[in-house]
């Protein structure tokens, strides 16, 4: 497991439930995992945007953890919404994930997360600077 940087950010795991936390750090390291796969794609800085857990990098747009009280079953996955992040991976994977507008992919506790999928989602994300130009991003 990739060590916290930021003690923002390991704040800001702290504040969330177990159950979000095991998630979000499952999240995170698949972030940090897809990035050294990728040679293209440099670091990848953690810090807090908005009060959330954020990964950017030089290459890429911004990915961040999202959670609310309010829905205390979901978590998320979010993106830029000025991107064309999700509007792709809604046409790629219509029936894979559940989205939220036009920012985040919604997962429930206890569902399986589609590992693969959700990976080249990642690993589009990271590249998105060097891909935004290209249909369905290269998909």
């Amino acid at each position: 497991m990739t060590e916290f940087s930021d003690d923002a950010v390991t704040a800001a795991f702290a504040q969330v439930p177990a159950p979000i936390r095991r998630q979000w750090k499952r999240l995170r390291q698949l972030v940090f995992d897809v990035a050294e796969g990728l040679p293209d794609v440099g670091p990848v800085s953690e810090t807090l945007r908005w009060g959330e857990p954020a990964y950017v990098c030089a290459s890429g747009s911004t990915i961040r953890l999202g959670w609310k009280p309010q829905t205390p079953e979901r978590y998320a996955l979010l993106f830029s919404c000025q991107s064309k992040l999700v509007s792709v991976f809604r046409e790629v994977y219509a029936e894979t994930f559940c989205y939220s507008g036009n920012r985040a992919i919604e997962f429930e506790l206890g569902q399986p997360i589609p590992q693969s999928e959700l990976e080249h989602c990642i690993s589009l994300a990271l590249r998105y600077k060097r891909v935004r130009k290209l249909p369905l991003l290269g998909a």
